[in-house]
């Protein structure tokens, strides 16, 4: 008896990428519309995969030029032009054989995907360390310097000592280690890219908590920047603890 259409439906959307072409050559015959449209679906699907598995691999780019050095470090930071909260920095170590597909620029990702990917460079990446900048930091010394600052926590809380950074755009002053800066990095680098991902995350999650302890300023939707429910708020209640004082001059 014929497999009916939803059993091989089934049986596609289960399969793992690497059957799914002995599923195609077994189905191709079959004549129903059903049929021809679930392989369809799925032949789209194993395309977007192995697209992305290419795209995945011209992001090792730079690991591969430098795949001589033991333990490479992409480093990336979230919360520059927030008008409150800290500055995040991110370091991660990937494994040398990386198979985590998806990273990109934390940007360029839906929040669901971000927090998918969190979990999966928590759990396969070699080391991960964070550092923070406050905002009284922040005023005290500009944010260029608190965020070399936040950077350089976050190097010496990883569990192994890197002997290269990968840095998205800027040379960090006084590490002793080598340094590569790249340009636009979180896209270019799957080492930057994870970095920016667990940066954006762990600041994500840490205004959501503000959000609670100072609700009128809608930090959980905005995570500090200068949306435009947050200026109102902030001149109809003034600053909170958490805002950069030398960001909001124009505001209050």
């Amino acid at each position: 008896m014929a497999e009916s259409i939803q059993e091989i439906k089934q049986k596609l959307q289960a399969a793992d990428f690497n059957r799914l072409p002995e599923l195609f050559h077994m189905y191709e015959a079959d004549e129903r519309s059903g049929v021809k449209s679930e392989l369809e679906k799925a032949r789209k699907r194993l395309l977007s995969y192995e697209k992305e598995l290419e795209r995945t691999e011209n992001l090792k780019k730079y690991e591969k030029e430098y795949a001589a050095f033991t333990s490479i470090c992409g480093i990336d930071e979230v919360g520059r032009g927030p008008l409150a909260g800290p500055v995040v920095a991110g370091a991660v170590i990937l494994p040398k054989n990386c198979d985590i597909l998806y990273i990109n620029d934390s940007k360029k990702l839906s929040e669901k995907k971000r927090e998918e990917l969190y979990d999966v460079i928590m759990e396969k990446a070699v080391a991960v360390g964070i550092g923070y900048s406050t905002p009284e930091r922040i005023d005290e010394i500009n944010i260029l310097q608190a965020t070399y600052e936040a950077m350089r926590e976050a190097v010496s809380k990883l569990s192994v000592v890197p002997d290269l950074l990968l840095n998205d755009a800027v040379t960090i002053p006084d590490l002793p280690m080598k340094q590569v800066p790249i340009i636009k990095g979180d896209a270019k680098s799957i080492s930057i890219g994870a970095a920016s991902i667990v940066a954006k995350v762990k600041r994500d999650r840490l205004m959501v908590e503000y959000d609670a302890i100072f609700p009128e300023y809608h930090f959980a939707s905005n995570k500090g920047y200068g949306a435009q429910t947050h200026i109102e708020a902030l001149k109809k209640y003034g600053p909170c603890p958490i805002h950069r004082k030398s960001f909001i001059t124009h505001f209050v």
